[in-house]
C-alpha cells in the first residue's frame, strides 16, 4: 500500500510526518543558550535576564528571542546583541550533545517509514552545523529554520513541511519542549507532544492541547512506538 508521493504506509501508523524541535528537544542545549544570552547582555552592559526569562525565548528566531529576553534595549542595538550571542554560542557549541537515546529513537522511527523533519528557531547555518556535529543529516527528510520562514508560533514552518510531503495536518505530529512549539502545532492544525526536559516547564503545556507530556527521551521513544 502506498501513501502520499509513493511513501509506504504502515497499517498501524497514525502519523506519516513527525516534526521535531531541535534545541531542548533533541539537543541538550538549553543551559548553554541561556548562558550565552546572559553573556551577550553583559558584553553590552545591559540588564541581564534571569534563567527563566532567558529560557522562555528558546525556540523563537534569534531577533524575536532577544527582543523578548531584553525588551528595553533600543532597536538599533539588537544586531550587536545577536552578534555577541553568536560569538559565545559558536565558541562552545562543540560541548553540546544529543539527549541520551535520541539516535535510537530516530532510527526506530525511520524503520517504521515515518518522514522525519526539524522545525527550529535556529538559523540555517546554525542548524546545519548542529546536524553535522551530531551526524544527523541523513536521518531527516526535511528541515526548516526561523531565518528562511516565519518564526514560531506562526504555522508556516509546519505548513511548508506538510506541503513538501503532501501530508495532511491530521497525519502530522509536532514534538517540542516549549509552548512555542505546541502553539505552532495548534496554529497549523496538527497534533503535538510536549517534552519536559527542555526550556519550558511542563505546567504551561496543557493549555495547548498536547496528546502527551513526557519527561525523557526514553518515555518519548516508547510513546511514539506505541501511539504514533
Amino acid at each position: 500500500m502506498q501513501g502520499p508521493a509513493g511513501h509506504p504506509v504502515t497499517p498501524l501508523r497514525r502519523f506519516d510526518l513527525i516534526v521535531f524541535d531541535w534545541d531542548g528537544t533533541l539537543f541538550d542545549s538549553t543551559g548553554l543558550i541561556v548562558r550565552c544570552i546572559q553573556a551577550a547582555c553583559r558584553d553590552l552592559g545591559v540588564a541581564v535576564p534571569g534563567d527563566a526569562q532567558a529560557a522562555y525565548v528558546i525556540g523563537l528566531g534569534l531577533r524575536d528571542a532577544l527582543e523578548h529576553a531584553v525588551p528595553d534595549l533600543p532597536p538599533e542595538r539588537y544586531a550587536d546583541l545577536g552578534q555577541r550571542y553568536r560569538h559565545h554560542y559558536f565558541a562552545r557549541q562543540h560541548e553540546l550533545v544529543l539527549f541520551d537515546g535520541t539516535l535510537e529513537m530516530l532510527h526506530a522511527l525511520k524503520a517504521r517509514n515515518h518522514w522525519l523533519a526539524v522545525a527550529t528557531g535556529k538559523s540555517r547555518s546554525g542548524l546545519n552545523e548542529a546536524l553535522a556535529h551530531a551526524s544527523l543529516h541523513k536521518l531527516f527528510d526535511a528541515t526548516r529554520t526561523a531565518d528562511e520562514t516565519a518564526s514560531k508560533p506562526h504555522p508556516m514552518m509546519l505548513q511548508q513541511l506538510m506541503r513538501e510531503f503532501g501530508v495532511e495536518p491530521a497525519r502530522t505530529l509536532m514534538i517540542g519542549d516549549t509552548t512555542h512549539d505546541l502553539q505552532l502545532a495548534a496554529n497549523a492544525g496538527c497534533a503535538s507532544v510536549g517534552v519536559g526536559h527542555g526550556a519550558h516547564t511542563p505546567d504551561g503545556f496543557q493549555a495547548h492541547g498536547p496528546l502527551a507530556v513526557l519527561n525523557s527521551t526514553r518515555e518519548l521513544h516508547d510513546w511514539l512506538l506505541a501511539q504514533a
